[in-house]
């Protein structure tokens, strides 16, 4: 397997920083830790390119909050600068490792996506008797550092590059935690391994890939699988034989263990293809795509906010627009046509309430309007 080296020069040189801010500020230009970055755009870009290129550069300390829906999790926001580091790191090294991603993978890769994802499971659903769909358990939180280390250095040998790669991973956040044992642990192994990537990277979404990447070949080339996809941490097999997606779970259970990974034990089921199958927020049918119930109570609790935040003056209408246009050409890759008409007609959004005029507004005004003077005002 060929390696890569003497990639730090590219990723350390002003036009990729540049780069990487123009990528790490996308949807956020206006939020004020962007804005005091962008002021002093070219200082913040050469203060960073000289500690990385001194190794003393150091990532700040993450923001975390909760979400509960779609379910529980941990989510970790880095200091915007990192994130600029994260851009540049990624800027470069992502093609190498891009070209020995499965064709099926569809996570967090350029060109792919859900709908694409959605678009290939469908086919594989409409074609085959059965399914295999599993979900790993507590993916992020388990990611194993020491395992994920070794699995880039397969393809990167720049000891700087690595240096930086060791950086990141280091400075991982606390995540949830979890207790997993596997043959030949004893009772503290879990304890004294480091593992979890924080859920917001940009660099933890793309380390999530390569931690994958070899379970994904070891399905496709060794278990002959030929119509597998994956999404993150939800990966499903198709087949007309029964028997050979049964033995195909024993061995992905066996695999993954080399991973310090687990199958969740209920998420994870061996159906008839004709039931309906869940992926990315929809429920594939034989003849038809429905919205799954959760996801759409969710966006009918989103739609309401949205509706009080424009009200209430919160929300600009572009804003707005943008989301509802969003969200209906979500909706357009299920059968949805009538789904849609129904949402739309129930909610009205309402434009702001001006704010009522005070005594002094209506009072006229109490300078005499001169010809130099309207001059003046229409020029300003």
């Amino acid at each position: 397997m060929k390696r890569h080296g003497y990639l730090w020069a590219d990723i350390t040189c002003f036009e990729n920083l540049l780069n990487a801010a123009r990528k790490a500020q996308k949807g956020k230009r206006f939020r004020e830790n962007v804005l005091e970055f962008n002021y002093n755009l070219e200082t913040e870009l050469q203060q960073l390119q000289q500690q990385l290129q001194t190794k003393t550069y150091q990532p700040g300390a993450y923001r975390t909050f909760q979400i509960k829906e779609p379910k529980p999790r941990l989510i970790s926001a880095a200091p915007y600068r990192d994130r600029v580091v994260h851009h540049a790191l990624c800027n470069i090294i992502m093609p190498i490792f891009e070209r020995t991603f499965i064709a099926d993978s569809y996570a967090n890769r350029v060109g792919f996506g859900t709908h694409r994802a959605l678009k290939r499971f469908t086919q594989f659903a409409r074609s085959n008797r059965y399914i295999l769909q599993c979900d790993i358990r507590k993916y992020f939180p388990s990611i194993d550092h020491a395992i994920l280390k070794t699995l880039i250095r397969r393809k990167l040998e720049c000891p700087d590059t690595l240096w930086l790669i060791d950086t990141i991973i280091d400075h991982s956040n606390e995540q949830e935690p979890i207790v997993h044992y596997f043959p030949s642990d004893d009772l503290l192994t879990p304890a004294f391994r480091r593992r979890g990537l924080p859920i917001g990277n940009l660099t933890s979404q793309f380390f999530a890939n390569i931690y994958l990447n070899g379970f994904d070949h070891f399905v496709k080339e060794q278990l002959q699988a030929k119509q597998y996809l994956r999404y993150v941490d939800d990966f499903a097999l198709f087949s007309d034989d029964r028997s050979f997606l049964a033995e195909a779970r024993e061995a992905i259970e066996t695999y993954l263990v080399n991973l310090r990974l687990k199958i969740h034990p209920i998420k994870s089921q061996l159906f008839e293809t004709r039931i309906g199958a869940s992926f990315v927020g929809f429920r594939v049918f034989p003849d038809v795509i429905r919205v799954r119930s959760p996801n759409l109570k969710r966006a009918r609790k989103r739609l309401r906010r949205l509706k009080r935040g424009y009200s209430s003056g919160r929300i600009r209408f572009d804003r707005l627009s943008q989301s509802l246009q969003s969200w209906a050409a979500h909706l357009k890759h299920g059968n949805t046509w009538h789904l849609r008409q129904r949402i739309f007609a129930e909610i009205v959004f309402s434009p702001p309430t001006p704010l009522p005029l005070s005594l002094h507004d209506l009072e006229p005004p109490k300078s005499r309007v001169t010809k130099s003077s309207l001059v003046e005002h229409t020029a300003c």
